[in-house]
């Protein structure tokens, strides 16, 4: 009988502990922010400026001339230049054309691979910048 009375103790109080630090619980889940029509359509003509695609196309015309002279070390170096005008202008043109933003990345990636090979393909550059080239001046005309 004694332990069924300090049984019933601790268990009172336990439960009485229990409701007292019971706090409704909160969701986990974590929400991003809603952006509004009006923010994104004032946001993507700053990044898909004439001035940021003509940059992408300055560097993208100094790379095709180094490829086409055979100095792959030069053209590896124009472009390197490439990456950073491309973060100005990104966003922008991935709001405007995902399509176009998507072809830019691949193309983007493979004059970069093609330029780190041992041993680069000219012909194989040069039709990849083309096309470089002819998609970054699609978007400029959108």
């Amino acid at each position: 009988m004694k332990s069924f009375q300090l049984m019933s103790s601790v268990a009172g109080i336990s439960l009485i502990a229990l409701l007292g630090c019971n706090n409704p619980e909160q969701p986990t889940t974590q929400t991003t922010p809603a952006v509004t029509p009006n923010a994104s359509a004032a946001s993507a003509p700053a990044t898909t400026s004439t001035t940021g695609n003509s940059s992408l196309l300055t560097i993208v015309s100094k790379t095709k001339a180094a490829v086409t002279s055979g100095n792959f070390v030069q053209a590896k170096k124009e472009f390197d230049k490439f990456e950073d005008a491309w973060k100005e202008v990104e966003d922008g043109i991935k709001v405007k054309s995902r399509n176009n933003y998507e072809t830019i990345e691949t193309n983007m990636d493979r004059v970069t691979g093609e330029l780190k090979a041992s041993k680069p393909q000219k012909e194989k550059l040069l039709t990849t910048l083309q096309s470089l080239e002819k998609t970054i001046t699609a978007v400029s005309k959108s």
